[in-house]
């Protein structure tokens, strides 16, 4: 096993001209995981009918699970579904789920991004809300849209630095980042609502809106953010500094699994 290190990126279930199923991933997920975190990034179908889980994991060094339109369903929090929050993707539910408890479990490098820091919260036990800016005293925090409904069409707005993250004194986030308060993208409508008991959290939004977590007791790599740090993390240090610790943990653990298992038994 030579060469870079290697990243799953889950894939999402899509309909091309409603009608073709596939399986997409958008590219700045790709790029960020090539030009910053120095590793080989390899898609992977987000369904259980394609990708098992034991076999992934022997091809790849860690797993960056991304955002993506559908919500996590409602029933893995013990909450009724609502068509008005919809679309669901629930054979990626299935699969990340248990994925991140295993790569947890194992110590595989793991890093969620908006929807997968809403799958790890789920993960271990923790809940949702499906949207935030309906609690009282909280922010919008969908992606900004224009007097008629429809999206903005600048992406430099739309993924604009919207609102300030208060980092935890001390934890893993603060370390890694030099700072106790950072300024973020903001572009999603479900949220944290429970924490699990094994999720920690690191970044509070200046609503209270949950922005950054670990999972406790992780023998590797297991952190998520809600915000989109793989927009920009070639020229913007906060994303850049995260994705440049997730490459050197998965980069890390690549070596570790290649030394002989006498001298990983002795070491």
């Amino acid at each position: 096993m030579t060469g870079r290190a290697v990243i799953g990126v889950i894939g999402n279930a899509h309909l091309v001209d409603n009608r073709f199923a596939v399986q997409h991933v958008g590219e700045r997920n790709l790029r960020a995981v090539a030009d910053v975190a120095g590793a080989l990034p390899l898609m992977f179908g987000g369904s259980s009918e394609f990708t098992e889980i034991e076999d992934l994991l022997t091809v790849v060094d860690g797993i960056l699970l991304t955002g993506g339109r559908a919500n996590v369903h409602p029933t893995y929090f013990k909450t009724e579904p609502n068509p008005r929050h919809e679309p669901y993707d629930q054979p990626r539910d299935e699969l990340a789920l248990a994925l991140v408890r295993t790569c947890v479990e194992r110590g595989v490098p793991l890093f969620g991004i908006c929807r997968g820091f809403q799958e790890m919260n789920v993960a271990y036990g923790g809940s949702l809300h499906p949207e935030i800016r309906e609690l009282p005293g909280r922010l919008n925090h969908r992606m900004p849209r224009l007097e008629n409904g429809e999206i903005h069409p600048d992406p430099t707005v739309v993924f604009a630095d919207r609102h300030d993250v208060q980092l935890t004194q001390g934890g893993e986030f603060a370390r890694l980042l030099g700072r106790d308060l950072i300024r973020v993208n903001s572009l999603h409508g479900q949220g944290i609502l429970e924490p699990g008991p094994r999720v920690v959290i690191e970044g509070v939004a200046e609503d209270g809106t949950i922005e950054a977590i670990r999972i406790a007791d992780a023998p590797g790599f297991a952190l998520g953010v809600q915000w989109h740090a793989e927009y920009d993390p070639q020229v913007n240090p906060i994303n850049r500094a995260l994705f440049l610790a997730f490459g050197e943990a998965v980069t890390a653990y690549r070596a570790a699994r290649q030394r002989p298992a006498a001298l990983r038994r002795s070491g």
